[in-house]
C-alpha cells in the first residue's frame, strides 16, 4: 500500500471505532436498560446477548482501532453488524412514524458493514499494530 492508503486505512479505522468504542462504553453503564431492550425484540438470552454487544463494540472496536488482528477483527465485526441490523432496524415492521429513521439506520448499518469487509479483505495498513509487526 502507498503512503496515502495506509493513512486512509488509518482514519478509516478511527472513524468507524469512534461509532463502536463509545456506544460499548455506553452500554456498560445502561447494562440494564439494554438488556430490557434486547428482550423487547424478542431476542432470547439478553443478558448474553448484552455482553456480546459489548464485547464486540468496545473491545473489538479498539482492537480494530489500533489495527490489532485486523482482518478477523473486521470480519467479526462486520458479521455482528450484519446479525443485530435486521433485528433492531427492521424497518419493514415499524410503524410509519419510524419508517424513516429505522429505514436509514438500516442501510447505514450495511454500508458499516461493508466498510469493515473491506478492512477484513485489505487489513489494516502499515500505520497498525499489524503493520508494525510485519518489519
Amino acid at each position: 500500500m502507498t503512503p496515502a492508503q495506509n493513512a486512509l486505512a488509518l482514519v478509516g479505522r478511527a472513524l468507524i471505532a469512534l461509532l463502536f468504542v463509545p456506544s460499548g462504553w455506553g452500554k456498560i453503564a445502561g447494562f440494564s436498560g439494554l438488556v430490557g431492550y434486547i428482550s423487547s425484540k424478542g431476542v432470547p438470552l439478553p443478558e448474553v446477548c448484552a455482553a456480546i454487544a459489548i464485547a464486540t463494540e468496545l473491545g473489538l472496536g479498539l482492537l480494530l482501532l489500533v489495527g490489532f488482528k485486523t482482518r478477523w477483527v473486521a470480519l467479526l465485526m462486520a458479521i455482528f453488524v450484519l446479525v443485530i441490523t435486521p433485528i433492531f432496524h427492521n424497518y419493514w415492521a415499524v410503524p410509519e412514524a419510524q419508517l424513516m429513521a429505522q429505514k436509514m439506520n438500516f442501510f447505514k448499518n450495511m454500508a458499516i458493514a461493508g466498510g469493515l469487509l473491506a478492512f477484513a479483505a485489505f487489513g489494516g495498513g502499515m500505520f497498525s499494530v499489524d503493520g508494525r509487526r510485519r518489519d
